[in-house]
């Protein structure tokens, strides 16, 4: 996975495992900004209309993400 983000021209930023014997280098301060954002969506997905995405027009998709993260946050 690693290897195709790095042909893709991004910077992977994905720690490995503590006893892994080869240590994968990546970049700490990019790591808590990729954790902050992935917690930010999870937490968006336990609205049950984001979720699941029932609405077929992607303005009110957004309204329903704006609206969630008005609550959320």
């Amino acid at each position: 996975m690693r290897g195709s983000l790095r042909d893709a021209g991004a910077v992977p930023v994905i720690s490995g495992r503590r006893n892994r014997k080869r240590i994968i280098r990546y970049d700490k301060d990019r790591y808590r900004g990729r954790h902050l954002v992935k917690n930010a969506l999870s937490g968006l997905k336990d609205f049950r209309r984001v979720a699941t995405r029932y609405d077929k027009l992607a303005a009110d998709f957004r309204s329903g993400v704006a609206l969630a993260t008005a609550l959320a946050f």
